[in-house]
Formats: C-alpha cells, structure tokens, sequence
C-alpha cells in the first residue's frame, strides 16, 4: 500500500510517480491495477464527468461519494481527495472538518488543497492534525474567474517568483507533496530543484517530479482535451461500437439469445 511518506520521499527519485484521477469504483481498480501511485479524486469530476462547464459547482457530497467509490477500488494507490471550491478559504475550522471528513468518513489518504497566500496557514494546521496536505500551485482551476480563462500560468518574473515562493511556503508547512500545473517547464523545474518535497506536473514539462493527467483524457473520453494532455486510447470509440453493437442486437432480435434465457416447465399454463 502505497503511503504519504512513500511518496514523499519519491523528490528527485529517477521513477517518476504517477498520478491519475478517478471518479468511480471501476476505472479506479484499473487505475490501481496499471500500478499508477496515487489516484486523484479530483474536483475535475465537474467537467470530466458531471457535465459543468467548471469545477465550480463540485460540492462536498459530490466528492466524499466519489471518494468512497474510489477508495472501495484501489488496494495499493494513494488515495488523494480535492478540497472543493468554497469548502475551506472561509473559515478554518470549516475547512478542518471538511477536510477530516474525507478522510474519516469517505477514507482518502490526504486531501490537495489548491493554493494560495491564504492557504499556508491552513496548511500547517491540517498537517498539524494528521491531514496530509497536498499543494497545488501555478494554474488553479477554481480561481479561473479571477484568471478569466484557462490559460498558462506563471509567465512573468513577479508571478514566477510567486510561485517558486509560495511552494517553498506550503513544503515549510508540512505539504508532502506539490501539484504544479500549466507553467513554463523552466519554471517549474526551478521549483522542483528548489523542495525537497517531490513536484507533480500537469502541462508544466518534464523536469517534475511525476506527472498527473485526468483519466477521460487519457482515455480518449474528453470533447476537449488541454493542449498539454495526450490521448492514451480511444474508449469513446470502443464504448460507442458496443452500444450500437447491442442496440443492433435488440433491433434485429439477436439479444437476448437462448443462453441468456431460463424457462421453468412447472410455470407453464399458469
């Protein structure tokens, strides 16, 4: 079973650590089954598979349920459970028991918290607690009507300096580990050169630490798919082919077929 300290000590490791999201119980063994290290129960699920145009409308039941799925799926990934929007930032102790709960009820292994100023403090009082905390800087989906877009982060000296200083922060409260998306690769190779905690990229080159990808993407499942992302397979295709290959089987009465019918003789002429 792979743990938070397993990972932590991945910094500056030769393997890679591997990282994909999961949103239910099926892709999540399959996730688990390909020996990928940590599966994400991210927020993601709001455009991936809930049909938002955001991550914005994620609710906490939304993600504890998944997260529960998941959990019941894996046996040796990390479970990583996203903060969503509006459930910590507020108040902390809103924030705490939101956090405690997907770990004591829905079962994650840590929760990732997209990061800012605001979330150092946080940070150091969850890891306090015995809530693993992974941070996540450089494009921040649930900040994207302050950005106005989805575009790259980090692009000016301030901002990446910003970056570099808040991760360096968030290590020093006790994050185990740091997400860093849609940066510069040069950015966020200076990042990972300067923790000692173990960076995870997403559209942020390869000079991190590990890579994390959302698993409809991957898949071929995504109708847009990042720039940054790669189409892994096509299951939309292969989905599509099975359901017209069974609604063809209904039309032209093919399914269900004798061995997938019982008769009882004691139940005729009733």
């Amino acid at each position: 079973m792979t743990t938070v300290q397993d990972i932590r000590s991945r910094a500056d490791e030769e393997a890679p650590i591997t990282m994909l999201t999961a949103y239910d119980t099926p892709t999540a063994r399959i996730v688990d089954e390909a020996g990928i290290d940590v599966a994400l129960v991210g927020d993601s699920m709001g455009n991936a598979v809930m049909g938002y145009d955001s991550t914005l409308p994620v609710s906490m039941d939304d993600v504890a349920s998944r997260t529960g799925a998941v959990v019941r799926g894996v046996e040796d990934a990390l479970v990583v459970a996203d903060m969503p929007f509006l459930s910590y930032g507020a108040d902390e102790g809103d924030a705490v028991e939101n956090a405690g709960h997907l770990l004591k009820e829905a079962g994650a292994d840590a929760v990732k918290l997209e990061c800012g100023p605001h979330t150092v403090a946080l940070t150091e009082r969850l890891t306090d607690l015995g809530i693993p905390v992974m941070a996540h800087l450089g494009f921040t989906p649930q900040h994207v009507q302050q950005f106005g877009g989805y575009g790259r982060r980090a692009t000016t000296r301030e901002a990446a300096r910003e970056v570099l200083e808040l991760a360096e922060a968030h290590e020093e409260a006790g994050a185990f580990s740091l997400v860093v998306e849609h940066v510069p690769a040069n950015v966020a190779a200076q990042v990972t050169d300067a923790l000692a905690i173990p960076t995870i990229g997403i559209g942020a080159g390869p000079d991190t630490d590990g890579q994390v990808l959302v698993i409809t993407d991957v898949l071929g499942l995504s109708e847009r798919a990042p720039p940054f992302a790669e189409q892994f397979g096509d299951v939309a295709g292969e989905m599509k082919r099975a359901v017209e290959d069974y609604a063809d089987a209904v039309t032209e009465g093919e399914f269900p077929a004798e061995e997938h019918s019982h008769t009882d003789e004691d139940l005729d002429d009733l």
